[in-house]
């Protein structure tokens, strides 16, 4: 049974990939629906952070909930003398900011409904394809008909398919907002990373290393997020737990009052590129967008849904293309060989953290953070180009310590093939 004429696009997902692609496809004027098992403007459960000058470049910062110009990094040891090197702050110069949630999400509906993007609830459970038209089938036996399809479901995409290229590098967390006995960062302060290690004893050094993300959100109210990088298999979050709460004990402050607590943020980080030749679109976390190294996400969609709903809507005013080559466009668009290759040197770059040890990743990142303030910000927020990227590299490489040298040099498990991906990217 169809409930639908046809449409231009149909996005699937209800998260902000789903909804910034809906709404820049709406915006070009394309006959948009949107297909989700929940309500999309239910509340979503993960904060989002973003630079400052990405944000503004962007020219979303009134979408931002805190910002922060105090921030930094802790790469040293720690001691119990606060006036030791070991304690001495890495001070990265650039604004830091949290966007608010609601906000965020307001800011796509709004769109969405501005453009008459149509919203069905349901469950995907099948697609058919022909050179005319896409259909998906909800669980319910209801068929939806556009010219193309969108996955944007997320990291376990439901239609798309994605290579198995091994074990996913998975990056947990446990955080808390709440009230302390004393400060545990700095008034106005926002800490990127405390790699300090002085609460832990002999045998928990040698266990996989994991870091403090902290930041003072006012009023008296503090978030601490113990996390790991992203280890396969990852750090249980009773391990995370634990570590925070030792990591507090040790430095003699005390939890009086727990707001909010966030068990469990399982963010997938080297998830492969999908299939660049089936018939189908992807978007966000689905389509492999979150970045190796960072984690980072939601500034990629802002950036890049617009572009990618331009190049969609002059593909389908286009009447002789077929769905298939609607798609193709589509992600030759999303992505093109230079972004292919910086991406295997990003997963590249991974594989080697996921096996350094506490001491070599600390020196590894006093050494990332050693290069120019333009240099290490454009890699996390990948916007070097592929040449400027291979130079830093190779300039951070060359400052690096003995210990991480070896650890960069040191081939093992899937760094030939990503070496190779980067040389010859698959089509």
């Amino acid at each position: 049974m169809s409930t639908n004429s046809p449409m231009d696009v149909l996005v699937i997902g209800a998260g902000p990939s789903a909804l910034s692609i809906a709404a820049a496809l709406g915006q070009e004027k394309l006959k948009v629906g949107l297909l989700s098992l929940n309500d999309p403007s239910d509340p979503w459960p993960y904060t989002y952070g973003i630079w400052g000058e990405e944000v503004d470049e962007l020219g979303f910062e009134n979408l931002l909930k805190h910002r922060w110009s105090n921030t930094v990094s802790f790469l040293g040891e720690g001691s119990t003398d606060k006036n030791s090197p070991d304690n001495q702050a890495t001070r990265h110069n650039r604004d830091y900011g949290l966007f608010d949630k609601k906000k965020l999400q307001e800011h796509w509906l709004n769109q969405c409904k501005d453009t008459s993007v149509n919203l069905f609830r349901g469950k995907a459970n099948k697609f058919e394809i022909n050179k005319v038209n896409s259909t998906v089938i909800t669980s319910d036996g209801k068929s939806l008909t556009s010219k193309l399809i969108v996955d944007a479901t997320g990291y376990d995409p439901v239609f798309l398919s994605v290579p198995n290229d091994g074990e996913i590098a998975v990056q947990t967390c446990y955080g808390i907002v709440g009230e302390f006995s004393e400060p545990p960062v700095e008034k106005g302060q926002f800490v990127l990373m405390d790699y300090r290690c002085d609460h832990l004893n002999k045998n928990e050094k040698k266990e996989p290393p994991t870091f403090l993300y902290a930041m003072d959100m006012g009023n008296g109210k503090f978030f601490l997020e113990e996390t790991s990088l992203g280890l396969a298999p990852p750090v249980e979050l009773e391990t995370l737990k634990k570590r925070l709460k030792s990591r507090l004990k040790h430095r003699e402050i005390e939890i009086l009052k727990i707001d909010h607590e966030e068990h469990g943020v399982f963010l997938p980080m080297n998830i492969p590129i999908p299939d660049l030749n089936q018939s189908i679109l992807g978007f966000g976390g689905a389509a492999g967008m979150v970045h190796p190294a960072s984690g980072y996400l939601v500034g990629s969609l802002l950036r890049r849904a617009p572009s990618l709903a331009k190049e969609i809507a002059n593909a389908i005013k286009d009447k002789s293309n077929t769905p298939s080559e609607i798609a193709r466009i589509g992600w030759q668009t999303l992505w093109p060989k230079e972004l292919r290759r910086k991406q295997a040197l990003y997963q590249f770059g991974l594989e080697k953290l996921m096996r350094f040890k506490e001491g070599q990743l600390r020196y590894f990142f006093k050494s990332f953070f050693g290069l120019s303030n333009n240099q290490w910000y454009k890699f996390l927020t990948n916007t070097l180009t592929l040449k400027e990227l291979v130079n830093a590299m190779w300039t951070m490489f060359k400052q690096a310590p003995m210990n991480v040298k070896w650890g960069l040099m040191e081939m093992k498990g899937r760094e030939l093939k990503l070496l190779w991906n980067f040389l010859k990217p698959s089509v």
